[in-house]
């Protein structure tokens, strides 16, 4: 342990869902700290914007526009991480959507597309950069953004909650089978925090206030507060965490009766 604690300096991170809410945040967190960012998204027109204003600061960033749920999309990524820099430390599960309806509700294509885009997407990129993440000189880190809605009941929709219970599954099972390969595995489960996916539910004054009612800290999160908990799992002053998940939640689920 004698490398700095509290810094990324030069290690090569890929984050999903890059340019908007908690992603963002994110991104902008890992390049103060010194690290280099590969981002992953839906949108190109606002990803290259974002790109040429890093590199405009002066930062190491590279990226791709793909929809990273879709078959063969995590393979073209990891491809093109390999082209670009040879080599991988941090890979952060970040991409997600959601449709909130009743159960009885959804059909094949919003579960197909719930599925892919929070569950598929992080198994696959995963499962691809094992191997850049092995090779890794300072020991690989993987960061799953899960949510409260994996651990307990909210009115987010069945599928979400599946979605992201599952993540935090694989979570346990990849820190225990890549432990010896110097891989740590650890997730994160926010609760609201004030992104452009809640923005539908905060923007209601009634749901709004039942959010508030039921969080001790009565009030939302920030993208930077998601962020600094990701951060901190990828740093070498977590180094014997592994399998683990923080919930950023304001309290939400240590409050019983």
């Amino acid at each position: 342990m004698n490398q700095p604690l509290w810094t990324l300096s030069g290690q090569y991170a890929l984050i999903t869902g890059g340019t908007k809410g908690i992603g963002e945040a994110i991104v902008n967190q890992f390049l103060s700290l010194g690290a280099a960012v590969f981002i992953v998204a839906r949108d190109n027109s606002l990803l290259q914007d974002q790109l040429d204003t890093y590199r405009q600061q002066g930062h190491t960033v590279a990226g791709r526009a793909t929809d990273i749920g879709q078959p063969g999309a995590a393979a073209e990524v990891m491809a093109a991480i390999q082209a670009e820099w040879g080599q991988l430390d941090i890979v952060v599960n970040n991409a997600g959507t959601n449709i909130r309806k009743a159960t009885a509700d959804y059909g094949p294509a919003e579960y197909e597309h719930i599925l892919n885009t929070n569950l598929r997407s992080a198994y696959e990129l995963t499962q691809a950069a094992y191997p850049l993440l092995r090779s890794s000189a300072v020991g690989g880190k993987v960061v799953m953004v899960s949510s409260v809605s994996a651990l307990t009941h909210t009115s987010s929709g069945s599928l979400y909650g599946m979605s992201k219970a599952a993540m935090l599954q694989l979570t346990r099972n990849l820190a225990v089978e890549w432990a010896p390969d110097r891989i740590r595995v650890n997730a994160v489960a926010p609760w609201y925090i004030r992104t452009p996916l809640a923005e539908p539910v905060l923007n209601n004054p009634d749901k709004l206030a039942s959010i508030l009612a039921r969080t001790p800290m009565n009030r939302v999160g920030e993208p930077a507060e998601v962020a600094s908990a990701v951060s901190f799992l990828c740093m070498p002053a977590s180094g014997y965490i592994t399998g683990q998940t923080i919930s950023v939640d304001g309290g939400l689920l240590a409050w019983g009766y």
